[in-house]
């Protein structure tokens, strides 16, 4: 491993840890509990406060690639975005126990034009924060709020190391676009002296772009980028093969099968650990079990007429994971998941 990305690693890990508090170790102790009892006993007892949340800014993007709701505007709830009030309500209610706030589910972070407002109103309550963005939208303006809004980690999609490939994914994207806003970051982090955010080169690894795993990890070193993460792409049909399944079998989720089909590699077992530590908050307020469920079919409560807590422990909820731990296949979604989704260069 290159020195520098191990240098930023150990760096990330130390501003990680050191947004702990007694009050959140003490709820993350508690949700570990509840999820473990309810593994072995089959019933779900109270569980903790969530010590992940994932706000979805907008469901707007620039781009559209394949085997993306956004991307191939496929979405049969509203887009719109992210509201302030909602926001600041609800991160009000979580921050003693919330450990880590990711701004993204679906679309493009930076086209919501609050955006680093928002980043900076969970720094200011010492919560880890991340994005995930094509980064079009890094303008050398942008690139500085972005390192002053203390934004701890920004993952940037580079899906290939020349337009041709690239391209074939990110479907109206530029690359050097792409360079560009990843330089601006680099630059203003330098300038004002700050180790955040953590700037991560995720790659998602299709067979069109896997011949450039090495050229993307050179590139990143060239460049000063922090940490590179190798994605395997979740493909919505994948039963009778895909052109962007990867021929390298450690980045393809998907296993050939003797009849010619493809199937999940991992199991489906009847337990789910993001059902207690996690959800995701979409644009308009709706609350959703997990990043699967990116139209958001299980909705399981609202944010506009719910406080978080009420929500969380409710019937509805509980019910819903309860399911999981009977059976997880009865669920749509969960069909179709494979959890442990990146592969670390």
């Amino acid at each position: 491993m290159n020195r520098n990305l191990s240098v930023g690693r150990i760096y990330d890990g130390l501003n990680f840890f050191g947004k702990l508090t007694p009050k959140r170790v003490a709820n993350a102790l508690k949700v570990l509990y509840s999820y473990y009892a309810a593994r072995q006993t089959g019933k779900v007892a109270r569980p903790g406060l969530p010590m992940s949340v994932s706000f979805e800014p907008t469901t707007s993007c620039n781009l559209r690639c394949p085997e993306c709701p956004s991307g191939l505007r496929s979405f049969t709830r509203p887009t719109g975005m992210l509201g302030e009030e909602l926001y600041k309500r609800t991160i009000d209610e979580l921050h003693e126990t919330l450990l880590y706030l990711i701004f993204y589910f679906q679309g493009e972070p930076y086209l919501h034009p609050q955006f680093l407002d928002l980043v900076r109103y969970a720094t200011e309550r010492k919560i880890y924060t991340a994005t995930s963005t094509n980064a079009h939208y890094l303008t050398d303006a942008n690139a500085r709020k972005t390192v002053e809004s203390g934004l701890d980690r920004l993952i940037i999609s580079i899906d290939g190391t020349t337009q041709e490939v690239y391209q074939q994914y990110r479907v109206g994207g530029k690359l050097e676009k792409v360079l560009e806003g990843t330089r601006n970051i680099i630059r203003w982090k330098k300038e004002l002296r700050s180790r955040t955010p953590h700037v991560v080169f995720q790659f998602l690894v299709v067979k069109p772009n896997e011949h450039q795993i090495n050229e993307v990890k050179a590139l990143a070193h060239e460049l000063g980028v922090d940490e590179v993460a190798l994605k395997t792409a979740q493909i919505y049909d994948y039963e009778h093969g895909s052109e962007l399944i990867p021929t390298i079998d450690r980045y393809s989720r998907y296993a050939p099968q003797p009849d010619g089909t493809y199937a999940i590699k991992s199991g489906l077992g009847n337990h789910c650990w993001k059902m207690w530590h996690s959800c995701v908050i979409t644009w308009d307020g709706g609350v959703v079990p997990c990043c699967f469920d990116k139209d958001a079919h299980h909705r399981l409560g609202d944010l506009q007429t719910q406080s978080f807590g009420e929500l969380w422990h409710s019937s509805a909820y509980n019910d819903f994971r309860q399911t999981l731990l009977r059976s997880r296949s009865e669920i749509e979604m969960c069909r179709n998941c494979t959890e442990g989704v990146k592969v670390w260069a």
